[in-house]
């Protein structure tokens, strides 16, 4: 495979527009219900499939009708689910997203059998053969806090493999451990609030410094609706959201990750790799869930969006 997500695997099911809750047992008639394969791993796998960039999936996922369907719906979008590990007794990670009507995204979640990934769980070979390593979720992934795999990672950059690294939650408490992964991979993609919670900094600006001198070759802080901001040795630069009706956000940070790795894979620099981000996140906001609005979207025919 040419790309290999590792990390968290959930089923989303996602209702829109949902401007409150019922009260007692009232109903509000909706739009459009969907359920749909997330997390930062299966969600980006998701995604560089349907742009047409072949990869397999590495998770953890229940024993149950929720890992039957998330494992089903993964195969039909073209991602390879072999490396994916079912935990008997365990249930999938799911989670219910009432979408608002500008797009915003509450959500009830069960984190499941994601959070006991281990690297035993991993097929190395296959990690260590991929052109790209996208760590997806390691904040919950406490079993992937492993010295071991550290070494994987390290191995897999020793030849030739680029790895690049997002988080799933905006927890506090689950800052400190991710930056123990910083010294093993090439690109750090946080959302704002991510990167100032692990770096302590006040502006998006001085995260990005602190983080980048923590080990990454670059740190790419996505800012919503404010774009992006990519942070290398060369210095620090803003790429602008494109301006797009939004229907929800669900996703739009696992497709940014997705077209970036598609990017780095089709001979772009960092920036016109964050570009490329940009215009793939740009097409989901524009649906429901995390893999809306691709079809026909072709990464290297992208230069008109990004």
């Amino acid at each position: 495979m040419t790309v290999v997500t590792v990390g968290v695997h959930i089923v989303d099911v996602l209702a829109r527009p949902v401007e409150s809750i019922p009260a007692g047992q009232d109903t509000h008639l909706l739009e459009q219900i969907r359920i749909t394969a997330a997390g930062a791993a299966a969600g980006t796998a998701v995604t560089l499939a349907k742009i047409g960039v072949p990869v397999a999936s590495m998770g953890a996922v229940g024993d149950d009708e929720l890992g039957d369907f998330l494992l089903m719906i993964m195969e039909r979008r073209g991602v390879d689910v072999s490396g994916v590990v079912r935990r008997p007794g365990e249930q999938t990670a799911a989670s219910i997203l009432p979408i608002r009507p500008d797009g915003g995204r509450p959500s009830f979640h069960v984190p499941g059998a994601n959070l006991g990934l281990a690297t035993t769980d991993l097929d190395a070979d296959r990690l260590t053969g991929a052109k790209v390593v996208h760590l997806g979720g390691m904040d919950v992934t406490w079993g992937l806090h492993d010295p071991a795999f550290f070494a994987l990672l390290d191995k897999a950059r020793e030849g030739g493999t680029t790895v690049t690294l997002d988080l799933l939650s905006n927890m506090p408490d689950l800052m400190p451990g991710v930056r123990a992964f910083l010294p093993h991979v090439d690109y750090l993609l946080p959302n704002e609030e991510q990167a100032l919670m692990l770096s302590g900094a006040a502006t998006p600006e001085e995260a990005a410094a602190a983080l980048l001198a923590e080990g990454p070759k670059g740190v790419i802080v996505t800012l919503g609706a404010d774009g992006s901001l990519v942070a290398t040795a060369a210095g620090v630069t803003r790429v602008p959201a494109l301006d797009v009706p939004v229907v929800d956000t669900t996703g739009c940070g696992d497709a940014y990750c997705a077209g970036f790795a598609a990017g780095l894979l089709h001979g772009r620099d960092v920036l016109g790799a964050a570009r490329l981000g940009t215009a793939v996140a740009a097409r989901v906001a524009g649906g429901l869930g995390s893999d809306a609005g691709l079809a026909g979207f072709v990464p290297g025919d992208a230069g008109q969006d990004a």
